[in-house]
């Protein structure tokens, strides 16, 4: 009974040195497909290995690096958190969190990129790497702020010199209707008045007309001779 026992104990401990060589293996196979770029290959190792071993943190960053060369960083940032959480190793761990921010600063979102530098440095605070980056990433951050509202000033100007505008030709508007009201009532009234000017100039021309016909009968009266009558003596 006993040497069953002993037999099943080494069995389980062979199949555990085996599935850990195993792990590390598709590790090695993975890693010498990575650096001959071969990228999706390596991402299929990796995975492998993880699949054997979950815990396996290195693995687990590895595929994070095999995503991230494909231009899959929402994967692989998926990849680097879960190995730095499960990292004994500090150095590991600020290894995953220089390549989010890495990713992060691609892709402008500096603040997440801020933060993900930060958690390397508090991790590895001799990383140079990832101090540069953040510096660079509070610069970055800084002067995009700056843009913004630059442009939000510039945008609030345009649409005040936009209102003053409206408003100018609003009252240009107004001004040139009260013109045209003014000249609609000029006209109206012109007429009018040249009626009565010429009404007036006719009743004087027919006035002084009357005048002249009234004139010329008296000159006329007068020049003929008058004849007297004589009175019979009865």
């Amino acid at each position: 009974m006993k040497r069953i026992l002993y037999i099943l104990i080494g069995l389980l401990c062979h199949i555990t040195m085996v599935q850990a060589q195993s792990d590390r293996q598709l590790i090695r196979e993975g890693n010498r497909l990575y650096r001959s770029g071969k990228y999706a290959q390596a991402e299929t190792a990796y995975r492998k290995a993880v699949s054997k071993n979950q815990q396996n943190a290195r693995a687990v960053y590895n595929l994070g690096c095999a995503l991230m060369k494909q231009n899959n960083d929402s994967a692989a940032i998926d990849q680097f958190t879960k190995s730095a959480e499960m990292d004994a190793d500090k150095a590991n761990r600020a290894l995953a969190y220089h390549n989010m921010g890495v990713m992060y600063q691609q892709k402008k979102n500096y603040q997440e990129a801020i933060r993900a530098y930060q958690d390397a440095l508090r991790n590895n605070p001799k990383d140079a790497d990832s101090r540069y980056n953040l510096a660079l990433c509070k610069r970055q951050q800084q002067k995009r702020q700056q843009q913004k509202q630059q442009q939000q000033q510039d945008n609030k100007d345009q649409q005040k010199d936009k209102n003053k505008d409206k408003n100018q030709q609003k009252d240009k508007d107004k001004k040139q209707n009260q013109n045209q009201q003014q000249d609609q009532k000029n006209q109206q009234q012109k007429p009018k008045e040249q009626m009565s000017k010429e009404n007036a100039e006719q009743l004087l021309n027919a006035a002084m007309q009357q005048e002249k016909e009234t004139q010329q009968r008296l000159k006329k009266a007068m020049q003929q001779p008058q004849r007297r009558k004589l009175e019979k003596n009865w």
